[in-house]
């Protein structure tokens, strides 16, 4: 059934193509492009009808059983252009590979990786304009699944949407590269391992919603979760994995469950490992962080993910404490990895781990 996939291709029509933001005000997650790639799977058919085609609204039930159950997944990932106009990938298959993961875990359908991978280099070519070309712009694109079947009844749905849609973005935090703040809850938790915690749903982000708001009043740019259970053993930030920089060895919590495996992640770890940094995947206390931090062995901390790719801490408040990292500037590992990666996924750089996808 898979091999057999076919693509179709509607391109915009001319009059109705869109008009191309500010490449200086860009935002992030705020415009989209001229086209869309979508699939449909039902039981009876499998995955079909693939196409790219024009961005449009979806007409859907109101009984659509995503509104009531919240099978929702999806990914976040970006295509690059360097100066002769080149474009990459950084990963794709794996972004592909972990949104199967989660429709596992969701009991959603598998998509066919390679079938996907084409239909989205594809459609990045097509949208290739819309490629930005300034300091730290890209193109994001969110692959998304949805169950669509309209019905009452907690089971998983027989119908669901494969889409992809695409945003030029500019730096996803206001700070751009400099430090963030960080606010630790021990009052709110995202995840529990037996959860979804694991996987890229979209329940996750919605029950990290009320803490980031709490966070952003209290004028701090993102939440650093701790563990469920006891609320001490430190997670995830709300759109990061992350690492802590502590004497001789870089320290990042385990994946056990309730922590997303990130693919930025993942790459700052064997990146790391290739320049003889010490890399450690434990579980690390928020008091044990504080206490590196009060003794002068914290010598920085960064969040990693496909958004900001590496975003440096300056400051961790918890229980309305303030602790400076550091001296609250970027640290050195910090700034490395970040240029490290940004070269690779925009082919300045070489590749000895073979991420990145050439488009065209």
């Amino acid at each position: 059934m898979w091999k057999d996939l076919e693509i179709s291709v509607c391109k915009c029509e001319s009059d109705k193509l869109r008009d191309k933001p500010d490449q200086d005000n860009l935002g992030f997650g705020v415009h989209f492009t001229d086209h869309m790639f979508l699939m449909k799977w039902d039981r009876e058919n499998g995955w079909h009808d693939a196409e790219i085609c024009p961005y449009k609204n979806f007409n859907m039930d109101p009984a659509a059983m995503v509104f009531h159950y919240g099978q929702a997944i999806f990914e976040g990932l970006k295509a690059y252009k360097d100066e002769d106009e080149q474009i990459y990938l950084f990963r794709p298959e794996d972004n592909l590979e972990r949104m199967n993961s989660s429709a596992l875990r969701m009991c959603m359908p598998r998509i066919p990786v390679d079938k996907v991978l084409k239909g989205l280099k594809a459609l990045v070519y097509l949208d290739r304009d819309w490629i930005p070309s300034g300091e730290g712009a890209t193109l994001y694109i969110r692959p998304t699944m949805i169950a669509v079947e309209p019905a009452l009844g907690v089971r998983p749905a027989g119908e669901y949407y494969f889409f992809i849609i695409m945003s030029p973005v500019g730096a996803y935090y206001p700070e751009g590269f400099s430090p963030t703040k960080i606010w630790v809850t021990d009052k709110y938790v995202r995840a529990v391992k037996g959860g979804v915690g694991h996987v890229k749903t979209a329940g996750n982000y919605a029950a990290s919603i009320m803490a980031a708001e709490e966070a952003h009043k209290a004028g701090y740019t993102q939440v650093l979760w701790l563990d469920a259970c006891e609320r001490k053993y430190i997670e995830e930030v709300g759109t990061s994995n992350i690492f802590f920089k502590i004497g001789d060895e870089l320290i990042t919590p385990p994946l056990g469950g309730s922590i997303l495996g990130g693919i930025t992640r993942d790459s700052v770890i064997q990146l790391a490992k290739s320049w003889g940094v010490d890399v450690v995947e434990r579980r690390i206390t928020i008091d044990e962080v504080i206490a590196a931090n009060e003794d002068g062995r914290l010598q920085e901390a960064f969040g990693t993910g496909t958004a900001a790719v590496i975003s440096p801490v300056g400051e961790l408040c918890y229980q309305e404490k303030k602790y400076v990292v550091g001296d609250g500037s970027t640290g050195e590992l910090s700034q490395r990895l970040f240029d490290e990666l940004q070269a690779i996924q925009k082919g300045t750089q070489d590749d000895p781990f073979r991420w990145i996808v050439r488009i065209g």
